[in-house]
């Protein structure tokens, strides 16, 4: 009997979404690479846009809410912290949830600075961070065409697209729902 649950068996994908203004007196963190730029982006953290979104898209795709459950910004601890611990901690619920990062694929947008620079570092870091190789990880970045927020020099905006698998053994999968009718 089908329960409901054969695709994940094979797969699951999640979908995040972040977005920041531009702060005067931050740093610009994409990634985890300090971009030189005369702005950073306002939040609690250190504000990197880009790893909230890959954060976001692998709790959604193991069904573990989002970054902001895990991570308050009302919490003191999180404070300035470097978004790619939170995003190591996001792996390790993962896999608590009896799933394995497979890919992410994100996308950035923005009007300013060009980041095609950044982008080699900013895969290395997101992959290290998630115990993931640098072929798994996607970046990339593309303006707004003037047009919206990011356009009018607001702020920033990303998506990302991560896909998990089961760990082996993960009892969620071995169709303890089915029934014999």
């Amino acid at each position: 009997m089908h329960n409901g649950r054969a695709s994940e068996k094979t797969g699951r994908a999640g979908i995040g979404y972040d977005s920041h203004r531009w702060s005067s007196g931050r740093r610009l963190v994409l990634g985890g690479v300090n971009i030189p730029h005369p702005q950073g982006l306002s939040g609690h953290s250190d504000a990197d846009a880009l790893v909230h979104a890959i954060c976001d898209a692998v709790l959604g795709a193991v069904g573990a809410g989002d970054i902001g459950t895990h991570f308050p910004d009302t919490d003191p601890a999180f404070r300035d912290i470097s978004s790619l611990v939170l995003l190591a901690r996001v792996g390790e619920i993962a896999a608590a949830e009896g799933y394995r990062v497979v890919n992410v694929d994100a996308t950035v947008i923005i009007e300013q600075p060009k980041l095609r620079p950044y982008v080699a570092g900013m895969i290395r870091n997101i992959a290290e961070a998630m115990g993931l190789a640098p072929e798994a990880v996607s970046v990339k970045a593309k303006t707004n065409e003037g047009m919206g927020f990011v356009g009018s020099g607001e702020g920033i905006a990303v998506l990302a697209v991560a896909l998990v698998t089961p760990l082996p053994g993960n009892i969620r999968n071995k169709g303890e729902n089915d029934t014999a009718s």
